[in-house]
């Protein structure tokens, strides 16, 4: 009787169904952050595509430059403001705001090149290159404005030209989330390269052609 009251020994499936929940679990991880992050470089990659490409024919694209010139002559009230201006520093505040309202011309926060007598600032933008010179002796002023066509603005971007830094961040968080889109999509074929057979030859293809080009045909 003793025998028929004894607990049978439990059952030892226990540890291959918590292993089975692991890998349930970090596959469904991998499925979470991959989608999470195609979805916040979705706009970001194909913009850079685009103008990867864009950059690698730049020199059979036609643009056409749009040019303009204007000369002001600043009042003796701001060109005194200027000349206190320091070479490697954006103009004061009011300096800033008089050639604003004197020339239409926005240079708050861009440094400032002093030397003999003249003040620069270099306004350039994405596709955009443009100056405003300054002549502190006699007050006059030249701003000129070239803009390279829509091409050459998206070029920039790509290569953050004169783009600032808020656009840099941008570009770092596209980069940081194409690595992770990357990662997770190894690990998404490492998950399921068992009943596809072309995965890792496929994938090693990837990775070599591009060293082997560089050794080929670029390196010297």
């Amino acid at each position: 009787m003793s025998d028929a009251r004894q607990t049978p020994p439990a059952a030892p499936a226990a540890a291959p169904a918590i292993t089975l929940s692991r890998s349930a679990f970090w596959k469904g991880q991998l499925r979470t952050w991959h989608w999470i992050s195609s979805a916040i470089c979705m706009a970001g990659l194909s913009l850079f595509a685009i103008t990867g490409f864009t950059l690698n024919h730049a020199a059979s694209i036609e643009a056409a430059p749009q040019t303009i010139t204007r000369d002001i002559t600043l009042s003796p009230a701001l060109v005194a403001l200027l000349e206190k201006a320091k070479d490697g520093e954006p103009l004061s505040d009011d300096a800033a705001a008089g050639v604003r309202k004197e020339t239409q011309v926005s240079v708050a926060g861009r440094d400032v090149e002093a030397a003999d007598g003249e003040l620069t600032v270099d306004l350039a933008g994405p596709g955009v290159d443009s100056y405003l010179t300054v002549d502190l002796a006699s007050g006059d002023a030249t701003y000129e404005r070239i803009h390279r066509g829509t091409i050459a603005v998206l070029n920039d971007l790509h290569k953050g030209r004169d783009a600032g830094p808020v656009w840099g961040w941008f570009i770092d968080i596209i980069a940081i989330g194409c690595i992770l889109f990357s990662l997770t999509g190894l690990g998404l074929l490492w998950v399921h390269a068992r009943g596809r057979a072309w995965t890792w030859p496929l994938t090693t293809v990837g990775f070599v052609i591009p060293i082997i080009l560089f050794l080929i045909f670029v390196h010297s």
